[in-house]
């Protein structure tokens, strides 16, 4: 069976964007579990904190590997663009993790403990992954006029 060039060049960049983002959920998750249960810190500040750590490896890690193909239009520009969409995303998970362990507190009718906050806290990662890797691809490391001209 054929593949189809544009849908292998898709799944060459999304399988490097899933190794970045990986590494970087390994990151997240433990700078987050730090700062809560070891530092005490109320976990949407620690999430925020934690996804803000992580994306230092993200940046690096998608500019000069996943999208290393796609025709640089600036640096400032770039990185203006790749803090923006993450200072989006991020809202987007801290909001998922608190309302999500809103919820959990809710049914069960306590706290939430830690596997219930770490499952949370990792469902609110898969959905912005999602999110993230839309607005990579199509804003932040877009590629040039003459790259799109090719595709």
């Amino acid at each position: 069976m054929k593949i189809h060039p544009r849908l292998r060049r898709l799944a060459s960049v999304g399988s490097r964007f899933l190794i970045v983002g990986a590494v970087s959920t390994l990151i997240e998750i433990g700078v987050f579990n730090l700062l809560v249960y070891a530092m005490g810190v109320d976990v949407v500040w620690a999430k925020i904190i934690a996804s803000l750590v992580a994306l230092v490896n993200a940046y690096i890690g998608n500019r000069e590997w996943t999208f290393k193909h796609r025709d640089r239009r600036g640096r400032v520009n770039e990185l203006v663009l790749f803090v923006l969409v993450n200072a989006a995303c991020t809202g987007l998970g801290a909001l998922l993790l608190w309302l999500g362990v809103q919820m959990v507190s809710t049914l069960l009718d306590r706290p939430a403990g830690p596997i219930a906050v770490n499952v949370v806290n990792l469902t609110s990662i898969v959905i912005v992954v999602l999110v993230r890797f839309a607005l990579y691809h199509g804003v932040v490391f877009r590629p040039g006029k003459s790259a799109a001209a090719e595709s």
